[in-house]
């Protein structure tokens, strides 16, 4: 399987799902429109992704679709956008493969995302690593953090102090991924995606993980979204809401 030189120039963001855990927030909007610091989560993924280049993105979503579509008809900046509506929906792999679908390279690799995914990390180095190891799909992986707090405690019982929230040498699925275009037909038309097609392609090798040097926060919960918003002005520093270049969205029933 040759592979292109090129950087990857394409994405998919699944932006579907109710988020029953982001109540109130998605009662009128998606996940993907729940606002951070006073910005949806999508316009910090858009920006990113645009500012490594990537020209083309697919949006696959339903839940609250027309929330979605008004706001990204408005942007004028940022990657190109197409809008995919899934008619029923279709688990997080069939959603992955829907996206696909609305690509304009077929042959071409391209980055996928998760709708409740804040991060910046550099993606040419992201696959620089993907493409050096040869696999079908490559998964960015998150230091994981316990929301609980941490007792340091001697071994005859002496307390010595508290650690709030510490990271743990542990790593979860960051749901950011470089995809070969080989991968697509993989993955299920309707279901999921980590208990199916990844156990198959760990199976055969062609599976492999990036550790994230960089911010990466998950947004599922209510809590989520304070923390966020006070750690994003703090870590990104300016690096976001510069402009950036281009913007503008079609959309596909």
């Amino acid at each position: 399987m040759s592979r292109s030189s090129e950087p990857i120039r394409q994405a998919v963001i699944l932006a579907g799902g109710q988020a029953t855990r982001l109540r109130p927030y998605t009662d009128t909007r998606p996940k993907a429109m729940v606002e951070v610091a006073d910005r949806p989560i999508i316009d910090y993924q858009l920006e990113w992704l645009g500012r490594h280049g990537v020209e083309h993105v697919v949006v696959s979503c339903g839940y609250k679709a027309e929330v979605l579509r008004e706001h990204l008809s408005a942007r004028a900046q940022g990657p190109e956008v197409t809008l995919l509506v899934e008619d029923e929906p279709l688990g997080r792999g069939g959603a992955l493969r829907f996206a696909a679908s609305g690509l304009r390279d077929a042959g071409a690799a391209y980055f996928a995302l998760n709708g409740d995914v804040l991060t910046w990390f550099p993606l040419d180095e992201f696959t620089a690593y993907h493409r050096d190891k040869g696999g079908l799909i490559t998964l960015a992986l998150a230091q994981y953090r316990t929301s609980w707090g941490i007792v340091d405690v001697t071994d005859s019982g002496l307390i010595e102090g508290f650690t709030q929230s510490p990271l743990l040498p542990f790593w979860i699925n960051a749901g950011v991924y470089v995809f070969e275009p080989e991968a697509t037909p993989l993955l299920p038309v309707k279901g999921d995606h980590e208990s199916s097609t990844f156990p198959d392609l760990a199976g055969r090798g062609k599976l492999f993980g990036y550790r994230i040097d960089g911010f990466w926060r998950g947004v599922d919960t209510v809590k989520d979204v304070k923390e966020a918003g006070e750690q994003i002005p703090e870590l990104l520093d300016g690096t976001l809401g510069a402009p950036a270049s281009g913007g503008s969205v079609s959309s596909r029933p």
